[in-house]
Parts: C-alpha cells; sequence; structure tokens
C-alpha cells in the first residue's frame, strides 16, 4: 500500500454529526411542511391552518414566538390574524403600513433577519425580551397581504435556512388566505344574489308608492349590512333630488336640505348614469353635508342610479358606520337591486295613475247614469204634459183683455211651452254620441281591461280566470264602449265579492240561425241576486238591486250593447253568483 494511499482518514466523528444533523433539519422541514399542506387540503378552516403554521414555524425555528399579520384593505392596517406564544396584548396590537419591522417588510415586499433588535429603530415590541426578529412578505396574486414573522429571545438566532423555511411556511399561508378570501367572497355572493331575490319579491309585491320606497330602503339597508340607507328621487322640474325614504336614518338627515342636481355628489352620480363611492364623507371636500354626517355617524358611502327604462329618476345611497371599501360584486349587488326598485317604484306609480282613472272612470258613469237617469224623468214628464197641452188647447179659454185671466191663461201656455223646451233639452243632452263601429277583437279588449284592473283583483283576494277562445271572430264595434261594459261588469263583479272569490270571463264562438255571434261570459261567485232583482236589473234606472252605489251602470251596459244590434242576459242565485251573458254579432 502506498504513502498516499495511508494519507487517506476518515471524516472526524463532530463532522459526520453536523451532516447528520443537518439531514435530519431538511427532513424535519419536509415533513413539517408535508404535515401543513396535508391540513390545508383536509379543512375549511383557514384559522385552524393558520394556527398550525405559526406553532410549526416557531417550533422548526426554536422561536419564542411568532404571527400571521394581514393588511385590512378597509383601513389598511397590520393586524394579527394567528400568533403563537404572544400574550393578549401582543395580540391587539395593530400597526400601519410602514410602522415597526412588520409594516417595513409589509410596504417594501423585502424580508427582514434581525439579529439584535435594541439596535435597530423601526422595532416595535408585542412581547418582552425579545432579541431577534425574523419577518418574510406573504404574497397573494404577486401582492403583499401581509406579514409572517418569528421573534427569539436569543441573538443572532435565525439563519438563513431559517428564512427560506420561513418563506416556505409563508407560501403555505397565502396559499390558505388565497382560497379562503376565495370562499368567503362566493360565499358572500351566494348569500347576496340569494337575498337579493328575496327582496326582489318584496319589493315587487308592494304597489302603494311610499311603503315600496320604505321598502326598498330597509330591505337595501340589511342586506348590504350598512347603518344607514336613504333613497332620493327627481322632482318634477327635474333640478332637485328630494328625500322620499330612508332607514336608519336620524332627525338630522331626514331634515337635511334637498339637493341641487347640478352641483351635488347624488347629482354626480344622476348625471354620469354610475355608482359612486367615497371612503369618508365627514372629511371629502365634495360631500355637501359634512356636519350632518358626523352627526349621524355616517362615514363610508355607496351610491348608485335608479335607472328606468334608459333613464335616471333617483339615487339609492348607502352608508357605513366605519371606514369600508365596496367590492365590485357588493356595488353589482347594490345596482341590481337599484333596478329592481326602479321597475317597482314606476310599477307603483302606474299603479297610483290606475287607482285615478278607474276613479275617474267612475265619475264619468256616474255622470252618464244620470243623463240616463234625468232622460227617463225628463220622458216621464213629458207624457203628462202633453196630455195638459192637449186639454189646455182644447178648453179655448178667452177672455177680454180687460180681464185679470186673460193674462194668467197666457202664462199659463208661456209655462207648459217653457216645461216642453226644458224637456227636450234634457233629452238632447242624455242623447250618448254614436258609437264608432269598427271591426274589433274583443279577446283584445279584455286584455287591455286586464292591465286596468288585475291589481284591484289582487286587492280584494278575487282570481281572474281567462278562458278566450283564440278563434274567436270579430264583431263590428266601438272598442272604448265595449270597454266600458266590460269594466262595469268586472266592477259590479267585485263589488259583489266583498270577501274574495273567483271571477271567470270567457268567450266563445255561436252559431245561430241568424248568423256567426260571439258570446262574452262574466261569471262571479258573489252574493247573487233574487229573481225579482234579475228581471228588473236592465230596465229601470230609478231602482237600484246593489246595496251600496247608484245601480245605474247595468243600465248604462244594456243601452250600449242595444247600440251595438245585441243582447245581455242574465242568471243568478242569491248566494250562489252570478253570471252576465252578452251576445254580439260576429262582423
Amino acid at each position: 500500500m502506498s504513502d498516499a494511499a495511508h494519507s487517506i482518514t476518515p471524516p472526524a466523528d463532530g463532522v459526520a454529526v453536523t451532516a447528520l444533523e443537518e439531514l435530519q433539519g431538511r427532513y424535519d422541514r419536509l415533513q413539517s411542511l408535508y404535515h401543513v399542506s396535508d391540513v390545508i387540503h383536509s379543512t375549511l378552516d383557514p384559522q385552524q391552518v393558520l394556527g398550525l403554521i405559526m406553532s410549526e414555524a416557531v417550533r422548526m425555528m426554536r422561536a419564542s414566538s411568532g404571527s400571521v399579520v394581514l393588511v385590512n384593505p378597509t383601513n389598511e392596517f397590520l393586524e394579527i390574524q394567528a400568533s403563537h406564544g404572544l400574550p393578549l396584548t401582543g395580540e391587539q396590537l395593530k400597526l400601519k403600513l410602514g410602522e415597526g419591522i412588520t409594516g417595513w417588510v409589509a410596504r417594501k415586499g423585502k424580508p427582514a433577519r434581525i439579529g439584535d433588535v435594541r439596535l435597530d429603530p423601526r422595532y416595535i415590541a408585542a412581547k418582552q425580551n425579545v432579541l431577534s426578529e425574523l419577518a418574510v412578505p406573504l404574497e397573494v396574486d404577486g401582492e403583499v397581504r401581509g406579514v409572517l414573522n418569528v421573534d427569539s429571545e436569543r441573538l443572532n438566532a435565525f439563519t438563513e435556512a431559517d428564512e427560506q423555511l420561513l418563506k416556505s411556511f409563508a407560501t403555505q399561508a397565502a396559499r390558505v388566505i388565497k382560497n379562503t378570501w376565495l370562499y368567503e367572497q362566493n360565499r358572500r355572493k351566494a348569500r347576496l344574489f340569494e337575498s337579493l331575490c328575496n327582496v326582489g319579491q318584496i319589493i315587487n309585491s308592494t304597489l302603494n308608492l311610499d311603503d315600496a320606497l320604505q321598502v326598498i330602503t330597509r330591505e337595501a339597508c340589511e342586506l348590504m349590512e350598512a347603518k344607514m340607507c336613504s333613497l332620493q328621487l327627481i322632482d318634477e322640474s327635474r333640478e332637485w333630488l328630494d328625500l322620499r325614504a330612508s332607514y336608519g336614518a336620524g332627525e338630522a338627515y331626514i331634515k337635511k336640505p334637498r339637493l341641487n342636481l347640478t352641483d351635488s355628489l347624488l347629482g354626480t352620480v344622476v348625471r354620469r348614469k354610475k355608482p359612486l363611492q367615497v371612503k369618508n364623507v365627514q372629511v371629502a371636500s365634495h360631500y355637501q353635508q359634512v356636519e350632518t354626517a358626523r352627526r349621524e355617524g355616517l362615514v363610508s358611502m355607496l351610491s348608485v342610479p335608479l335607472v328606468y327604462r334608459g333613464g335616471v329618476i333617483g339615487t339609492l345611497s348607502i352608508y357605513t358606520s366605519i371606514p369600508y371599501i365596496f367590492s365590485n360584486e357588493e356595488i353589482q349587488i347594490l345596482a341590481a337591486l337599484a333596478e329592481m326598485s326602479g321597475i317597482a317604484i314606476e310599477k307603483a306609480r302606474l299603479y297610483e295613475r290606475l287607482v285615478d282613472v278607474e276613479e275617474e272612470i267612475r265619475q264619468n258613469e256616474k255622470l252618464s247614469a244620470i243623463g240616463l237617469l234625468a232622460a227617463e224623468v225628463a220622458h216621464e214628464i213629458r207624457n203628462p204634459l202633453t196630455v195638459m197641452k192637449m186639454l189646455y188647447h182644447s178648453l179655448n179659454l178667452t177672455f177680454p183683455p180687460s180681464d185679470p185671466r186673460n193674462r194668467d191663461v197666457q202664462i199659463m201656455g208661456e209655462k207648459m211651452d217653457l216645461l216642453n223646451r226644458i224637456v227636450e233639452q234634457i233629452l238632447d243632452f242624455a242623447r250618448t254620441t254614436e258609437p264608432q263601429f269598427q271591426p274589433t277583437d274583443v279577446n283584445h279588449v279584455l286584455e287591455d281591461l286586464g292591465l286596468l284592473i288585475r291589481h284591484k283583483l289582487t286587492n280584494h283576494n278575487i282570481r281572474w280566470v281567462k278562458k278566450f277562445d283564440a278563434s274567436l271572430a270579430k264583431v263590428m264595434a266601438d272598442p272604448m264602449q265595449l270597454e266600458q261594459v266590460f269594466l262595469n261588469l268586472t266592477l259590479n263583479a267585485v263589488e259583489a265579492m266583498p270577501n274574495g272569490g273567483e271571477l271567470s270571463i270567457q268567450t266563445r264562438n255561436v252559431k245561430s240561425p241568424s248568423g256567426l255571434q260571439v258570446a262574452i261570459q262574466f261569471k262571479d261567485t258573489g252574493d247573487g241576486m233574487t229573481e225579482d232583482q234579475c228581471k228588473g236589473v236592465f230596465t229601470s234606472l230609478l231602482r237600484t238591486t246593489k246595496r251600496k252605489g247608484t245601480g245605474l251602470g247595468l243600465a248604462i251596459v244594456a243601452k250600449i250593447i242595444e247600440t251595438h244590434s245585441g243582447r245581455i242576459r242574465v242568471r243568478s242565485k242569491l248566494g250562489k253568483g252570478t253570471t252576465f251573458t252578452i251576445i254580439l254579432p260576429a262582423a
């Protein structure tokens, strides 16, 4: 054996031990990372995983404490999300970006390994007796969202290998945070959209305008978990925004001045037709009611336009009590709610107009009925008046001019002529305008009527059953007068069913010896009428079969149907309901 061969010596025991310890350390680090990764994929509880990451980091690096610190997107403070070994006071510590070693790492996005924190002016203590610190940034999708740090009561406690290991733990923590945020966003989206559907049903079931506005503000406030919600509508001059409803508002906000569309912040929402959010209205120079906001405790604001058919009719605004940044999903949710609200508001306005139109139709019906009543009275007066005139002239009462009775006879003749002219004028005035006949689709007239009466039927708990013949022949008629007939019969049916019921309207073709005819049937489940009432229901304007009202409408119905060369009949049984059937000749 050569001398060279004898010169080779085995490694010293200390070197072998060091290599073994290093190998064991690497194995422990990999085992720890595998354990954390396994937990990540087996639970949805982020606090459990972050707590495990922190305890493993502290154990592997022989640290005394550690924490996961996240940036709060609302106030941009660094807040401890999970910790190990920190006292309660340390867990409650909050830092601004750039403040302390943790804040520096969060702002710069670089790791910091401090061998002696006493020599570093950036250090802010979260625990006593700490001498060294290691902190690495926690990045999610390339953006720093927090910091992972460990502390030790030993000087120069952390090595470059520890820094690499903590970065690996930070990668695991970032994965947890990303998954948690995604899960929370999806959960919140699902809850918001579910609530939005429920809110839409509530809003659209309200017909009174003021009630609808109150429902909108209440549901928006609860849906967005806001402190207060307000709804402002543009006035008729389109120069001002008026507060029409609010939820959670105090006296100061309710009594604030109206806003001008030109120079107000909410006017900007109207003009641009886009949502607008303000992080803190208490310090915003362009917010006009700063003092009101301070008294009411209003901080962040999100306002969206109320849009209907492409035009803005107002704004819907929510306020929080703390600084808050609204996410895109929250903006979209409130905008969708505002769109529903715009439809609901216009529907409520339309319903109010329908109620006004219905009342106007009722008044016109009364005037028409009074005209017919006057005509019947005049007709009844004219008959005896004609007899009186005939008798007067047959008596041939003549007296000398000097006789006072001569003047009396003249006055009697003049007054009878005057009465006759008055009667003729009443009859002329009461004669209705001749109908404007044209080929008319009865089904179409009834469908249009449905738009007018459907809310009234709903409010009176009356179910409307339509049985329209799709092949129904057209009739020669005046559509307006036919609609008056159908509306009158419908309103009479509603009054006959004070506790609700069913109104069935059916159309069909009827063959007869005289040719094709169209039948329209109105059938209700109301109080019904006696046989005597049915006999006189169309014939006299001076009697009524109704408990309330004038009872004149059916006489008008009969008169209109008569001018259309049609006929109407009624079948009724007391307590069982009434059926009106109209027969009109086909065109």
